[in-house]
């Protein structure tokens, strides 16, 4: 990259590249920013806000924002800490998660997220909306009851896979996940192997009889938080 600038997260001096994002230096540093729609092989799109800290006293989604010389991130403060559990306790009861039945529990980042927040039940209402599933291709499902918007799935059909599978429909409340086929998940060119359904943060793109084939105790976020594989015990 460019040239090196430096700046401060929580009181560190963080070195970095220019161009670089302030989730990204910090990643560098060992220093772990919760995200949610953010991943390494799809550009950046700042939708859940899972990542946000305060720069300079304004809040900004560490996934988006590049880095600044001279500027102060709050990433570990009691304010942040209390607007990202805000963040996921809403993405819990906007959908209707069932961790003890879904087949990504152990593997899921918003349940991982839940578990490393010490979020064991969300303070908002539950709204129990009506969301549909499309299990009509022969080896992957669509269940939208999970689904949080993140845009994973829409990214990486359109840039990596080459297909625009996956994209957004409608504003609001109504917002939701759609194919490029006016009839169902089947008739899509959604291929097994694409990038697309291997994205997904949440139980809402699975492939078909893998659902188990790890068993629970030896997924990911079983036994140790998520981001502890960026994180370094001089770090903590």
């Amino acid at each position: 990259m460019g040239d090196k600038i430096t700046f401060t997260i929580d009181g560190k001096d963080i070195e970095a590249d220019a161009g670089q994002t302030i989730l990204e230096a910090a990643e560098a540093a060992h220093m772990y920013i919760p995200r949610l729609c953010a991943h390494p092989d799809l550009q950046p799109y700042g939708s859940c806000r899972v990542c946000t800290v305060l720069v300079d006293g304004r809040p900004q989604s560490a996934c988006t924002q590049p880095v600044a010389a001279g500027a102060v991130v709050e990433s570990g403060t009691d304010k942040v800490t209390e607007i990202r559990r805000q963040i996921i306790e809403m993405l819990f009861v906007e959908g209707n998660h069932y961790c003890m039945f879904c087949e990504k529990s152990g593997n899921c980042e918003l349940q991982a997220l839940a578990y490393r927040f010490g979020i064991t039940a969300p303070r908002y209402p539950y709204l129990f909306p009506h969301r549909d599933l499309d299990a009509t291709h022969p080896d992957v499902f669509i269940d939208r009851n999970r689904c949080v918007l993140c845009g994973r799935c829409v990214r990486a059909s359109r840039d990596v896979d080459g297909k625009n599978v996956f994209q957004f429909v409608g504003r609001g409340p109504e917002k939701r996940i759609a194919f490029n086929s006016e009839a169902n998940l089947a008739g899509t060119n959604l291929d097994v192997m694409d990038k697309a359904v291997d994205v997904c943060p949440v139980g809402a793109i699975l492939r078909k009889r893998e659902g188990f084939r790890i068993p629970v105790g030896r997924r990911a976020y079983d036994h140790v938080p998520i981001g502890s594989d960026i994180e370094t015990t001089a770090a903590k």
